[in-house]
């Protein structure tokens, strides 16, 4: 009889008992809001950012409502508006092009590579169409970032990083989010410190950093916060900076703060498990692992692989396959959007035009989540179904 997964792909850890501990003692007193606080007390969100900034190496550090709100944030913090071009890699998910699209602004894709991140050579010709480059660390996929900023240096074009994906990663010995002029990461559920929603960015640029504080609505408390610029960065900004209210709230950063502390380890287990997930299903017929840069230390927080060249119907069947014994994968090559998976061209709203490189790869991208709620053995069984299943289909052709 045919092995049967039987866990859950969205069943996250609980939240670990001293973020507990921390969530309830905000509760008892009662002072939700970030900057509600008693006499001599310091917030737990400017204590999250002063963490959070410290253990990437950022000078300033703001705490959102989510990883979207970061990144429109940063948008508008840079000097993005009404009808400005933003540059963007075509494989990502939706709120990344979205957030581009709520400053007012136009998405323009880029090619992606068969290693699933950006495409250089495309980036270079496109250079001249925006000042912005949104570079969207995809599943936790890292491009050649020397290469990448040395191209948008030498263009004048400023680059944020989204690192929805990539908190505790890094290439070379550099943090992602610590390249480009701003970091943005987010805090939602499926990410890799859970407050349910929530986002953070960083930057060293005293400007953007009272920029964004401004947007997120400290109105004139920004004094209360520690991983800021001086009073003299808010000094004019102030009086220009729309009040765009997105602030994270004290209950969500205790429940925060331990996360923080715990998310080396965390990151060495995401990747125990995704090796596992990678040798075992490695010289399956038909299946392409996707390859990783050894200057990417990566989380392994989702795992995909390619069925290059393969029939629409064959890859339904094997989704449908391993979905029958429990395996739940995602297609970033469906027609339609499903879910948190959808491909470029649904997004209307962006400067849509032909991505033949992209649109071959996504074709044949499969998906997996791989939540920490996963044994080592789990991940084992799960990669021998998803052999098993593809060499099936494989053998069909």
């Amino acid at each position: 009889m045919s092995e049967v997964f039987k866990g859950s792909f969205t069943q996250q850890e609980p939240i670990p008992e001293d973020a507990i501990a921390a969530a309830v003692a905000v509760m008892r007193h009662g002072r939700l809001h970030r900057y509600n606080t008693a006499d001599a007390e310091v917030s737990e969100t400017a204590l999250l950012e002063q963490e959070f900034a410290a253990s990437v190496g950022a000078k300033y550090c703001l705490a959102v409502a989510s990883g979207g709100y970061a990144i429109a944030t940063a948008l508008r913090a840079v000097g993005i508006g009404h009808g400005d071009r933003v540059l963007s890699n075509a494989f990502t998910l939706a709120p990344v092009p979205g957030a581009i699209a709520a400053v007012g602004a136009v998405p323009v894709l880029v090619e992606v590579t068969d290693k699933l991140v950006i495409d250089l050579d495309d980036l270079a010709t496109k250079l001249d169409k925006a000042k912005v480059l949104l570079l969207s660390h995809m599943r936790g996929h890292i491009c050649d970032m020397d290469a990448l900023m040395a191209l948008c240096d030498a263009a004048g074009v400023t680059v944020i990083e989204d690192c929805a994906h990539t908190m505790g990663a890094a290439w070379r010995s550099t943090p992602s989010g610590r390249h480009g002029a701003v970091g943005c990461y987010s805090c939602q559920t499926y990410k890799h410190v859970n407050a349910g929603e929530g986002g953070l960015l960083v930057t060293d640029d005293p400007a953007i950093a009272a920029r964004a504080i401004l947007l997120s609505g400290s109105y004139m408390l920004f004094d209360r916060h520690l991983a800021s610029p001086p009073a003299a960065a808010f000094e004019k900004l102030k009086y220009e900076t729309p009040n765009i209210s997105g602030r994270m709230d004290n209950l969500r950063a205790a429940i925060l703060r331990p996360q923080l502390r715990a998310l080396d380890s965390q990151v060495a287990r995401w990747n125990e498990r995704y090796h596992t997930l990678e040798k075992g299903v490695q010289h399956t017929p038909g299946l392409t692992i996707v390859e990783r840069d050894p200057n990417e230390h990566f989380v392994g927080s989702s795992f995909q692989f390619l069925l290059r060249q393969w029939t629409t119907a064959k890859v339904h069947d094997v989704l449908s396959r391993c979905k029958k014994r429990g395996v739940e994968l995602k297609w970033f090559g469906a027609a339609v959007p499903s879910g948190y998976t959808s491909k470029y061209d649904s997004w209307r709203y962006a400067d849509l035009t032909a991505l033949p490189k992209s649109d071959q790869i996504l074709a044949g991208l499969v998906d997996m989540r791989v939540p920490l709620t996963f044994s080592i053995d789990d991940c084992s069984l799960i990669a021998r179904i998803i052999r098993e299943e593809v060499s099936s289909v494989f053998q069909q052709s």
